[in-house]
């Protein structure tokens, strides 16, 4: 089993990604392929809307470092992603990624049911962090991108979500979310 996780914090030990690297370390131990990205590492643009993806090629034209996360997410099973809130969404780093996997749908995916040019069945985990404790609040985020990735094929989504979640190490004082990221994490490599 193939897993690729994606950081969308700056925060090299922020929240989200303290969840995702126990995530990956469970994979890990139960025998997955890991391999993590840490987006503010990385050079790279947003999309650029040249839409060279839809007409001439079947991937994204432009030449940087997120050439290798999305080809490392075409061979995936599991696509972790790690965010904390900003101003009411995810990351920057964040958006600008998940903008670049428009260049996954077909040419003709407004007409076409078989959207993806992903094989179907790889399986999302999204994993949000946010300072506001209250649940209430940007519970919209992960329903929007789920969307978006059932598009390309992901299904039976999971979210990991973590409320009031501020400074840098938090977290560790959370052991129900951490457990969560655990169980989910021997849930889809167990019997894989």
């Amino acid at each position: 089993m193939k897993i690729v996780c994606v950081l969308g914090s700056p925060r090299p030990r922020g929240n989200s990604t303290t969840i995702a690297r126990l995530f990956c370390e469970t994979a890990e131990k139960n025998g997955a392929q890991v391999r993590v990205f840490t987006l503010s590492k990385l050079e790279y643009r947003g999309c650029q809307a040249c839409m060279t993806c839809k007409t001439k090629l079947d991937r994204c034209a432009l030449k940087d470092d997120m050439a290798e996360v999305l080809e490392a997410v075409r061979e995936a099973d599991i696509l972790v992603l790690a965010t904390p809130v900003y101003y009411g969404d995810i990351s920057s780093q964040m958006k600008g990624f998940i903008d670049r996997t428009y260049s996954y749908l077909s040419s003709d995916f407004h007409d076409n049911p078989n959207r993806s040019r992903l094989k179907p069945g790889k399986r999302l985990v999204f994993i949000q962090t946010q300072g506001n404790p209250d649940e209430k609040s940007f519970a919209d985020i992960f329903p929007r991108y789920d969307y978006f990735f059932k598009w390309h094929g992901f299904t039976d989504n999971i979210l990991i979500r973590g409320c009031g979640l501020m400074e840098p190490g938090d977290v560790d004082r959370r052991i129900e979310i951490l457990g969560e990221a655990e169980n989910a994490a021997d849930i889809l490599t167990m019997n894989a």
